[in-house]
């Protein structure tokens, strides 16, 4: 299945910047872990989800975690 194209004016955006004004951002994961009983398998889980965060402080950007993991991550992320 192919994924819909978006039709952006890249000119009607804004550029995000993290610390000290950097423009690059590195991709990562941070993982979590799911009890075996809530997922009904045999064994606990790790859940894999993709975060950007900024070069120069390694923080993690913090509207690329879920909402609901944003209060727990506040002291390792930074606001862009």
């Amino acid at each position: 299945m192919e994924q819909p194209q978006l039709n952006i004016d890249f000119k009607n955006t804004t550029s995000v910047e993290g610390f000290d004004g950097g423009k690059l951002f590195g991709q990562a994961f941070i993982i979590r872990k799911v009890s075996k009983f809530m997922v009904g398998a045999s064994e606990d889980q790790l859940i894999p989800i993709p975060v950007f965060y900024d070069l120069e402080s390694k923080k993690i950007i913090l509207d690329t975690l879920p909402p609901d993991l944003r209060e727990e991550y506040k002291g390792v992320s930074i606001d862009v």
